[in-house]
């Protein structure tokens, strides 16, 4: 089977490669003539109609069908790409899928490093209506210090700011709280895409004393390090100054990649476990099972288990997770189902006669018309015998939590030893579109479209409203804490920990 599916994989990437993916002579954010990008939204819109399968699940088709014709009705003339995917950005958003995501052409990704100046100088948290500072490109910057309360930039007050930014990302149904950490993440590339680069800002903000008031900051563009160089500092404001450094190994270098993704530390004073799931992607199965097994060797009381920045990954490294801490057999979900198990518009799709392989061997006909997964939808797995974790343990959780790290949250939250702390999760509660994801390139722009081929309803008794996993105790942001570099979800949770442990100590 594993040789039957490689060869399949090495047929598919040889028919892909027929297709261009790259415009020859590209030029970062070139210009398109009209009429080829009005021809990509209408493509677009067929390949989604015949293949996805949850185009109307929020969203009624007539509702979709008037969002498409109103963005090719409103290409009159030539776009830049980003101009030209804030519009295709601004459709698929209404879909309430967050799997189906824009992706910019392989020519801007690969040219975008080196055509990143001028930004936008502020690190902003936002979270609701609320925008606070965290980072300041301009490190002597006196007035827009960590924790400043931003209320408008030129002259846009914070709603309408964010909901312009809003439009041009995807989350799964109403769970926006995503969209608030995406933000967050990279502010200053949001605010360029949706209000373009400018050479100064007005920003309102609440100063020491509470006052609301306006000032104004340069846009941040470094300078080179030439000839200006004075013995004792540069010349020019700011200036990216060059630092010799040693160059880390590979071994170095990857140690660095998986801290990032995953990290084990121990409180020996509260007996607690921080397990820090970055991501559900790539070999994690060794990291969880020499976790548990160290958790379980030195008897741990209490276990953290931090997925705020986890967007999710592999089915199966979250399913493996979830054994070594819940309670009960438990399964992916009660449905995970496709419109079609014949892929249509394989010329455009990358991959796609590898999926549509898979989609023929594994998934079959319903009465609802639908092709499912029946292996997923019955199969049962069951909790580990073997270093199993039965003290308290505590999720925490954000609007990053997405996808894999939504279903691992969903198949514990409610079980008695389970506390979820945070916010909301991007991930939907009642279910998503995922599984295989195979990409759209549009022919004349070669914009790129994530496409999910299956819908997931975890859990058919829930109610579909679109929202994510609410946690048991929710902690929002603040600007005190932001200010102060404190982590509140953290610390609520160290609170949680100290009192049952002085509950027991006294019993």
């Amino acid at each position: 089977m594993k040789v039957i599916f490689l060869i399949l994989a090495i047929v598919s990437c040889l028919l892909s490669a027929c297709t261009s993916s790259k415009i020859s002579n590209y030029k970062f954010n070139q210009k398109t003539a009209a009429i080829p990008l009005q021809q990509d939204i209408i493509l677009l819109k067929k390949v989604l109609e015949a293949n996805h399968p949850s185009l109307y699940w929020y969203t009624p088709k007539d509702s979709i069908d008037a969002y498409f014709y109103n963005a090719i009705s409103s290409i009159k003339d030539s776009l830049t790409e980003i101009g030209f995917r804030n519009k295709v950005a601004t459709i698929i958003s209404k879909i309430r899928c967050g799997h189906t995501a824009v992706r910019f052409s392989k020519n801007y990704a690969d040219a975008a490093e080196s055509n990143r100046y001028p930004l936008f100088p502020l690190f902003i948290k936002t979270w609701g209506d609320s925008m606070v500072v965290y980072g300041n490109l301009f490190t002597k910057d006196t007035i827009f210090k960590r924790g400043t309360i931003i209320t408008s930039i030129n002259g846009i007050a914070n709603k309408q700011l964010l909901d312009s930014m809003f439009q041009l990302i995807s989350t799964d149904g109403y769970a926006d709280n995503f969209k608030s950490q995406v933000i967050s993440n990279n502010f200053s590339l949001w605010y360029k895409l949706a209000f373009g680069v400018d050479r100064s800002y007005r920003i309102g903000y609440i100063d020491a004393i509470g006052n609301n008031i306006t000032n104004t900051i340069q846009n941040f563009a470094p300078t080179k390090d030439t000839t200006k160089r004075k013995k004792n500092g540069t010349i020019g404001s700011p200036v990216i100054p060059s630092v010799i450094t040693k160059k880390p190994s590979k071994h170095q270098l990857k140690k660095l990649q998986l801290l990032a993704k995953r990290s084990l530390s121990i409180d020996k004073v509260t007996n607690t476990a921080f397990l820090r799931v970055g991501t559900f992607s790539g070999k994690l199965q060794p990291f969880f099972r020499q976790s548990v097994q160290t958790i379980t060797k030195k008897n741990i009381a209490n276990v953290v288990i931090d997925l705020r920045e986890n967007t999710g990954g592999r089915v199966d490294n979250s399913t493996l997770l979830t054994k070594y801490f819940i309670t009960k057999p438990f399964k992916t979900g009660d449905t995970l189902a496709a419109i079609t198990k014949n892929i249509r518009f394989k010329k455009y799709i990358r991959n796609a006669f590898f999926y549509q392989f898979a989609m023929q061997l594994f998934s079959r006909k319903m009465s609802d018309g639908r092709f499912h997964k029946r292996s997923e939808e019955v199969h049962i797995y069951h909790p580990k015998t073997k270093n199993h974790f039965d003290g308290n343990l505590y999720l925490v959780q954000g609007g990053l939590s997405f996808s894999a790290a939504t279903l691992f949250i969903s198949s514990l939250k409610g079980q008695k030893n389970v506390t979820v702390i945070g916010e909301e999760t991007g991930g939907g509660n009642y279910g998503n579109s995922a599984m295989f994801l195979p990409t759209i390139t549009l022919p004349n722009s070669k914009l790129r479209v994530i496409l999910p081929l299956y819908r997931l309803v975890i859990d058919s008794n829930r109610v579909k409203d679109g929202r994510g996993i609410m946690p048991n105790i929710q902690i929002l942001p603040s600007s005190i804490a932001i200010k102060n570099v404190v982590d509140l979800k953290i610390d609520m949770v160290k609170q949680f920990i100290s009192i049952k442990t002085n509950v027991g100590t006294n019993n």
